[in-house]
């Protein structure tokens, strides 16, 4: 395949998004350590353009060699069918330091965005609903971040809630993405309501879904053993207990054997789940903490949000964000409409499916 071409399968809706031209700049960007410091790279000659899509239900098709053997093999395969069913959306990518995010982008490109940021242990797939409900008049866009669900696991990535949150910002900056919806779940709200507080002038409205952004938060004690040298790896990692234990850790009502396939599906051995044990890792406990300073930031930062139209939607039964922590959201969003999903647990939009959509319709309706 000549360099700069990438294969180009039928958009799922039958669009043909614009692909990056070879005869165009690289204008990949490098995260700084210390925030969104974007310093542009010189231009090469890639084997792909920058931004590219693949075919839908398939992992990212690596058209130059790989570092991780493993990820070379896992790449060049398609999902099962039962899970491309639920996730019939074709990838793109985004190029960072050498390593590709993954994101897809549907609906119309002159539409609001509504941008969905996941969280731990899942990846975009835990938005596939919001996009089939939305992206008829919104350009609904949902990522994965790097190291996590279809995106690469580069082994010098820096696995932190800056170096996500910064990914983030470049990515919304890449696509000029403005009218945001921001949407976000779990540590996705960290780094969402992080970036979103660095471009306000972007965002037009929040939907916040059991997450938390300030440090000082109780949180289980068991996320403690994250910390510790080998063994937090070995749990989250190596044996998988978070994925192994996400229909029943997760929520109230189970998941369907397509379903947590689905959000299985990227996390299947020991190395592609380092991604799952650097976010728990990176949850800091004390000020002495590589992210405290990071994410007592994002919580200053909601004071540039207050004022934004906001609907927050609490599974009641999380186990890890628990009323207390909503209570919190209360006092710092206080004009946020609030939807209490009793019975649902930490995944709202697999427990109380209808009732999230509708709150979420009515939100958009009404302003």
């Amino acid at each position: 395949m000549a360099a700069g071409k990438t294969d180009a399968w039928p958009h799922p809706t039958g669009r043909s998004p614009p692909l990056q031209q070879p005869d165009q700049p690289d204008t990949r960007v490098s995260p700084s350590a210390n925030g969104p410091s974007p310093v542009i790279l010189p231009p090469r000659d890639l084997p792909m353009p920058i931004e590219t899509i693949g075919k839908p239900g398939s992992l990212v098709r690596r058209l130059r060699p790989s570092t991780l053997e493993e990820d070379a093999l896992l790449v060049a395969q398609d999902l099962s069918a039962p899970i491309a069913e639920l996730w019939p959306y074709s990838p793109r990518f985004f190029e960072i330091e050498n390593a590709l995010l993954h994101f897809v982008d549907e609906g119309p490109r002159d539409a609001p965005v509504m941008l969905c940021v996941h969280g731990n242990p899942t990846w975009s797939f835990m938005w596939r609903k919001m996009i089939e409900q939305f992206s008829a008049k919104f350009r609904v866009i949902a990522l994965d971040h790097m190291g996590m669900g279809l995106s690469e696991r580069p082994h010098d990535w820096n696995q932190t809630l800056t170096s996500h949150r910064t990914a983030l910002e470049m990515l919304i900056n890449h696509l000029d993405l403005k009218r945001i919806t921001l949407c976000v779940h779990d540590w996705g709200g960290a780094i969402g309501l992080g970036a979103a507080a660095n471009c306000p002038e972007r965002i037009e409205r929040l939907v916040v879904t059991n997450t938390c952004v300030w440090p000082e938060a109780k949180l289980p004690a068991v996320l403690g053993l994250a910390h510790l040298p080998g063994i937090g790896p070995f749990l989250t990692g190596s044996l998988g207990l978070m994925t192994r234990g996400l229909a029943s850790l997760c929520t109230t009502n189970g998941l369907s054997q397509e379903v947590e396939a689905g959000f299985l599906a990227p996390y299947l051995s020991g190395e592609r789940r380092r991604g799952i044990a650097a976010f728990v890792r990176d949850i800091p406990r004390s000020p002495g903490d590589k992210s405290y300073e990071a994410l007592a930031a994002v919580d200053a930062g909601l004071a540039l949000l207050r004022n934004k139209p906001t609907q927050i939607l609490w599974g009641m039964q999380d186990w890890v964000f628990t009323p207390e922590i909503l209570r919190g959201f209360r006092e710092r969003l206080p004009r946020a409409q609030v939807t209490i999903l009793q019975d649902a647990g930490h995944l709202p939009f697999e427990d109380a499916p209808e009732e999230c959509l509708q709150s979420v319709q009515n939100f958009l309706s009404n302003t």
